[in-house]
């Protein structure tokens, strides 16, 4: 019996030794730029901690929205004062706030088109006075930015009425398809499109550049896993990758 039972044991522990546990799934809420990176770096972190990492985007601000209306994730990446403020609010761990990246507001045309002239402030407001149509997101860190920028130009006017603001990241895809003439996003959004140009950052001495924070879900079961991640994209490949996407590494 003594010997049955070690047999037993000893059979117990090479099952498990087989069989390691398994990781855990990591819901993460962000935008567009925010999958563009995971997509990148997320095989090799998978592949190292045995953690499958999915993706849920949408604007910053409805993925804030989402997380102030109770939905369950593991962590998000979002605009550093929208993540200021879920912290604020007790949905994210202060202790985990992490500025991962950033990136500025760049123009795009379709593939194709005519190159316009943006190199100076007066040539970047004459571009949208002369443009037929202009398109940027209808809520989000650059939209805030940009609807102040064209006040202080003294433009917002002229540019109401031929302005399409969406509710998603759809801006690129709009120039893309010739629905819009000038399209003005963050510039890995525009990257993401194929048949979308980037003309150019805006111009530097009026240029805004977004912030992107990370941070772990209160609530979150896979704390320690959420944590592994926001580690991970702080190492060499994450800002390769982050650098080859169109943004700094902040």
């Amino acid at each position: 019996m003594r010997l049955f039972s070690f047999v037993c044991g000893a059979l117990g522990l090479l099952v498990i030794a087989a069989c390691p546990v398994q990781g855990a799934e990591l819901e993460i809420f962000g935008s567009r730029v925010t999958k563009m990176i995971v997509d990148g770096i997320g095989p090799q972190f998978e592949r190292t901690t045995g953690h499958r990492l999915v993706v849920l985007t949408d604007v910053a601000a409805a993925m804030k929205r989402r997380i102030e209306s109770g939905e369950a994730f593991d962590l998000a990446v979002l605009v550093n004062f929208q993540a200021d403020a879920l912290i604020k609010a007790g949905k994210l761990l202060a202790d985990t706030r992490t500025d991962v990246m950033k990136a500025g507001i760049g123009v795009a045309v379709r593939r194709g088109a005519p190159i316009p002239d943006i190199g100076t402030v007066e040539a970047f407001k004459q571009t949208l006075l002369s443009a037929k149509s202009i398109s940027y997101l209808k809520e989000g860190a650059s939209t805030i930015y940009l609807d102040g920028l064209f006040k202080r130009l003294g433009i917002a006017e002229q540019l109401r009425d031929k302005t399409v603001k969406p509710d998603t990241e759809s801006v690129s895809e709009r120039v893309a398809a010739g629905g819009v003439e000038l399209g003005m996003i963050v510039i890995p959004n525009i990257l993401s499109v194929p048949g979308a140009q980037l003309v150019g950052p805006i111009p530097e001495e009026i240029q805004s550049y977004i912030v992107f924070t990370a941070a772990v879900a209160a609530n979150s079961t896979n704390q320690e896993a959420a944590r592994d991640f926001i580690a991970f994209l702080r190492s060499p490949a994450a800002i390769a990758t982050i650098r080859a996407n169109g943004m700094l590494a902040d």
